[in-house]
């Protein structure tokens, strides 16, 4: 995704109109210096198990994001731990 607010309205826009259920579930927030981290369960619908997301964001002075990483897998039916992923 480019920088900017509005490249996130650019880039969100068509998939929320293609997914007007999907749902953001944030399990865990963590905040460490200027990095906040989310634990997301990400859901198109209700009804499905969805992906589970972890965002990066590291913020300016002014609690702007500045830059952001991502990484996503589909939520597995069960685990070789046997625990959840959340």
């Amino acid at each position: 995704m480019a920088d900017g607010g509005q490249a996130f309205v650019d880039a969100f826009t068509p998939f929320l109109r293609q997914f007007p259920q999907s749902r953001p579930h944030i399990k865990r927030v963590i905040a460490e210096g200027d990095l906040v981290m989310l634990h997301v369960n990400s859901k198109k619908t209700p009804d499905e198990s969805g992906n589970a997301v972890v965002d990066i964001f590291r913020l300016d002075n002014n609690g702007k994001i500045v830059e952001h990483w991502d990484v996503s897998m589909p939520v597995p039916e069960k685990t070789v731990s046997g625990r959840s992923v959340f």
